[in-house]
């Protein structure tokens, strides 16, 4: 009864599926003949339990009881229910393990295709969106494979198999029986037709509710301090009355859904009884004959409805494989194994050759930045929010690639290597930190996974992380949680910092390594920084002007071009744009 959301093209889809479904082919037959043979003993059963009734009617009015006869009708009802059991449940159990398998190799060609995606893809889709695809889109697909698949041979057998049962017994009650088969789906039709709108807007009511209890939650601090509670209160209830209205209304609509169609089965069966009963007097079909008819039509109604109802599953499945297959077949980043490596030797000299780029080809950030930069340099990139900061350091790592020019490492384009092998040349501490579930050691050790423990806690002291560390229960074991929330967040940063430390490469990019520590702390690792740095060609993205004092180079960019270049003193004594964002920050002193 609820919204049945539709695919963009349905029999497209679902031909993808099915050559996906490919090397599963001959189990999925399998499944399909025992669920043929399981469902025509079902349809059977009630054929010969009306031979065996018309046999004991026979007896009594004879007086004389055939039991062996009776005997014989019920060992073959036994057989029928044994086998018919039998099949279902190997059908079923088949069917299981191939659903299973088809969602393995879904999911475990999502996972493979994330890595070979470029970050421009997710740029325009949420975590969420994606996640969606791995979970809940590949999910209803294994739902549908083990349950709707077999009902939709089941269901087609039943009927087909039902309907020649119920005109071999008799042709007049068959039609009696038919006739009110459209008065149901009239009814169906039109109690769908009048809560689909119902049932949108409790959906809708029940998301802005669930989203306004998120809110209040996660910022319940803030909702005190502001004494907020009673206008969040009365939002609340508005929406939960509004959920109220149109959740009972489409509650209501669904219910009228069996009543109506007992109703009209009563009125079925009332038609077969009266009629029968006729058809027995004029002696042209036996009381057992009549008991097996009803029977069948008892059963002709369920299929029917389970038909209706795979047909909108069909469509969820159609729209959740639509989505997977969209994402299976975006566009990948360039194939890269037939690349040479290059240099064994790296140096850190960084060229950025007239480069041009922009997220959208049409709308260009860098336009024609030029620098060189020297090994062992400490570069400092600063700039108002927006200039292209961060974009610079997604060039260097080969996130993305230029739209025009180059960059190079000691004269060979980027490019022209492997995106791995550039980016082993970097270590990184953003400011967003980035921590999994584990214990500290495997946080610290996850860029270089053969360190030895002396590494590990060298890296650590270096970092000035080794003390909080130790503080910890279980120390260098501490496990983290998912979301690392049982540390404070200046802790998370040092830890980071220990993970660059460690890997030794021989260029870094620091995005304001140190916004979260305190002051001391701060100092002390500005302090193991410059040791880190020494000799390496450092790219540090400065927010607070006063940590890049040192820099030998200060890179300042204003809406995608380096408008001045130079040491902090030099771009003070022009008095220029960098001038005039440092004394912003220090207009109060």
């Amino acid at each position: 009864m609820g919204l049945v959301e539709k695919p963009k093209n349905f029999f497209a889809t679902m031909k993808k599926l099915v050559s996906y479904m490919k090397p599963f082919w001959m189990p999925i037959g399998v499944v399909f003949v025992f669920a043929i043979i399981s469902t025509l003993f079902a349809i059977v059963s009630p054929k010969i339990l009306g031979n065996m009734t018309n046999q004991v009617v026979s007896g009594f009015v004879a007086k004389s009881m055939n039991f062996p006869k009776l005997k014989h009708f019920a060992v073959e009802l036994v057989v029928l229910y044994l086998f018919s059991a039998l099949f279902n449940y190997i059908q079923g159990w088949i069917m299981a393990g191939v659903s299973l398998k088809i969602t393995y190799r879904f999911r475990r060609d999502i996972s493979e295709k994330i890595n070979r995606l470029p970050l421009a893809y997710f740029d325009k889709r949420t975590f969420g969106e994606v996640l969606s695809r791995v979970t809940n889109d590949v999910d209803t697909i294994s739902q549908t494979l083990n349950q709707s698949l077999t009902q939709i041979v089941t269901s087609v057998t039943m009927i087909v198999g039902i309907l020649i049962m119920m005109i071999l017994i008799s042709w007049q009650m068959t039609l009696v029986s038919i006739i009110l088969v459209p008065l149901s789906f009239i009814f169906i039709f039109l109690i769908v037709k009048n809560s689909q709108h119902y049932f949108k807007e409790q959906q809708d009511s029940l998301g802005e509710l669930n989203g306004h209890i998120e809110e209040m939650y996660a910022g319940h601090s803030v909702m005190r301090v502001c004494n907020g509670e009673k206008q969040s209160v009365e939002k609340f209830e508005k929406i939960n009355a509004k959920l109220y209205g149109s959740a009972w209304v489409a509650q209501f609509l669904s219910g009228l859904m069996m009543p109506i169609m007992i109703f009209v089965g009563n009125l079925g069966f009332v038609g077969v009884s009266v009629l029968g009963g006729w058809l027995a007097i004029k002696g042209r079909i036996q009381i057992g004959d009549i008991q097996a008819f009803i029977q069948y039509v008892n059963q002709f109604n369920q299929p029917i409805l389970q038909a209706a109802n795979i047909a909108n599953v069909l469509q969820s499945t159609a729209a959740a494989g639509e989505r997977v297959f969209e994402f299976l077949e975006a566009d990948e980043e360039s194939d890269e194994s037939k690349k040479k490596s290059f240099l064994p030797v790296v140096k850190g000299r960084v060229e950025f050759d007239n480069v041009v780029f922009g997220y959208d080809p049409d709308k260009v950030i860098i336009k024609g930045f030029s620098s060189n930069i020297e090994s062992g340099q400490k570069i400092a990139i600063v700039g108002p929010t927006g200039a292209g900061k961060t974009t610079m350091v997604n060039l260097l790592m080969r996130f993305y690639d230029v739209n025009k020019g180059a960059i190079k490492i000691d004269g060979v384009d980027t490019r022209d290597m492997k995106r791995s092998e550039v980016r082993k040349l970097f270590g990184m501490v953003l400011q967003d930190t980035w921590l999994f579930n584990g214990t500290i050691r495997e946080n610290i050790a996850y860029g270089k996974q053969d360190a030895t423990e002396d590494e590990i806690v060298a890296a650590a002291v270096a970092a000035h992380a080794d003390h909080f560390i130790h503080a910890l229960p279980h120390g260098y074991d501490f496990e983290l949680n998912e979301e690392a929330d049982n540390i404070s967040q200046g802790e998370k940063q040092l830890l980071t910092i220990a993970r660059a430390m460690l890997m030794k490469t021989p260029m870094l990019i620091l995005d304001e390594a140190t916004s979260s520590v305190d002051t001391r702390t701060e100092q002390l690792i500005q302090k193991a920084m410059e040791t880190l740095m020494e000799g390496k060609t450092s790219f540090v993205i400065a927010h607070r002007l006063s940590t890049i004092r040192n820099a030998d180079l200060i890179l300042v960019m204003n809406d995608g071009n380096i408008v001045e270049q130079g040491s902090h003193q030099e771009l003070l004594d022009k008095n220029g744009f960098y001038a005039s964002l440092y004394n912003s920050q220090f207009a109060a002193a």
